[in-house]
């Protein structure tokens, strides 16, 4: 017990260091450039503690938690020797991850909106949530497709670099074909899936089963999920704007 609050103490000292040139860049700006006097200094002074915590807590449980996990999860599935059910596994964990990150709902919800309002979508709630929700599964399901992908690179040890390059050639080459509406809300659906939970558990899933196939370095086979996490959603989003994503 004394160990972790020792941890704990010391990843909130790190915590802080880390988002002392974020206070920094706004003290000066807000008292130098704008020359205005901060209010609620107070609330803001303990809102910036409880951020500090949380980040050092979620740190800590990342250690204990979701990075051994990810790696006995692959380290388990590679001894068995089925290659189905690492597939199945990965898509799964891929998907499960990404359909209830708050981020990627909140960007459908707002994209669906804007939809409306231009006339892409009908405007009544049901119109509104049924593009929400499909836009939203459409994205879960290539993040569970990357990870797919991913680990057949790993098995095969394929270069990375190939595939990145592929992919992004496929996203010009679609980006061409897709309806003007669809290409921002594509290009930001990369980012909202690399979320708190959906990248530790992947680069301990990669890292994991790099480690326990023969022939596979961990620090050049076992990295990179993330990367697929991030392209494969524009890929897909962009193909459901020019398959039938527009009204």
């Amino acid at each position: 017990m004394l160990e972790e609050i020792k941890s704990l103490a010391i990843l909130t000292l790190g915590t802080a260091r880390d988002l002392a040139p974020i206070v920094g860049v706004v003290a000066v700006f807000q008292f130098l450039v704008l020359r205005q006097p901060m209010v609620d200094v107070g609330d803001k002074l303990v809102g910036l503690l409880f951020v500090m915590a949380g980040l050092a807590i979620f740190v800590r449980g990342l250690e204990l938690a979701l990075f051994p996990l990810g790696e006995t999860l692959a380290d388990s599935f590679a001894n068995k020797g089925s290659l189905v059910w690492l597939l199945l596994f990965a898509f799964a964990l891929g998907f499960g991850t990404t359909v209830a990150e708050p981020a990627l709902i909140a960007v459908s919800r707002e994209a669906a909106r804007v939809m409306a309002d231009i006339g892409a979508v009908d405007a009544d709630a049901a119109a509104q949530a049924s593009y929400a929700n499909a836009l939203r599964y459409t994205v879960a399901a290539a993040v569970g497709s990357s990870l797919v992908i991913g680990v057949i690179r790993i098995l095969l040890g394929w270069p990375i670099h190939f595939l990145i390059i592929g992919g992004y050639l496929l996203v010009v080459v679609l980006t061409a074909f897709a309806p003007a509406e669809i290409i921002g809300i594509a290009y930001d659906s990369g980012g909202v899936t690399t979320s708190t939970v959906t990248v530790p558990l992947t680069t301990a899933l990669g890292v994991g089963l790099a480690s326990v196939i023969r022939g596979r370095n961990p620090m050049i086979d076992g990295f990179g999920l993330v990367a697929f996490a991030s392209l494969l959603p524009i890929v897909f989003v962009l193909g459901f704007g020019i398959v039938g994503g527009m009204k």
